[in-house]
């Protein structure tokens, strides 16, 4: 069974599970759709969406020394849009009424983001997915190891660089 089937379940069972849920989606965190079951959205442009709302709270989470990407929680006048961390590849992405309550919306959409972590770390390996049969480019083949200093289950965090000389004091300012 393949890696999109299996997660595209856990967003059905997700949605029986949370009441008011309107869609979900499973992207990976360059914004690429994995699986998604969003009516009457793009789920293309959500998950681009996605990606780009995840490198500022990635930059946010960082400037405000609070830890590592978990979750982020936006509220609309017509409801919520909230993320979770799914491994260090992925992200879920959950649509929901204003009317929901977020603390079972918190409480499923962890839990379905670590279910979903584990089905994309365990089923998406080096030769599979839909293009195993090509051929890797010489500069693709080389493994890269995981970063030892990250903890399982986290989102790497973009590390803004820093100028390579120091601004000068403006006077009179």
């Amino acid at each position: 069974m393949a890696v999109e089937t299996d997660v595209l379940d856990e967003l059905r069972r997700l949605r029986t599970r949370v009441p008011r849920l309107t869609g979900s989606l499973a992207a990976t965190v360059d914004g690429l759709v994995l699986a998604h079951d969003v009516p009457d959205t793009e789920p293309e442009g959500l998950a681009a969406l996605t990606a780009a709302a995840l490198g500022v709270a990635h930059r946010m989470t960082d400037a405000a020394a609070r830890g590592d990407f978990r979750e982020l929680l936006v509220r609309g006048s017509g409801g919520y849009v909230a993320t979770y961390a799914a491994g260090t590849t992925a992200v879920l992405t959950l649509l929901a009424e204003d009317r929901v309550n977020v603390g079972r919306l918190h409480l499923e959409g962890r839990r379905s983001g670590a279910r979903i972590a584990d089905l994309v770390t365990t089923r998406v390996v080096p030769g599979t997915g839909r293009h195993a049969d090509r051929q890797a480019p010489e500069e693709h083949l080389t493994t890269v190891a995981p970063a030892a200093d990250r903890p399982i289950g986290t989102l790497p965090v973009r590390t803004p660089q820093r100028p390579p000389h120091q601004p000068r004091p403006q006077a009179g300012i």
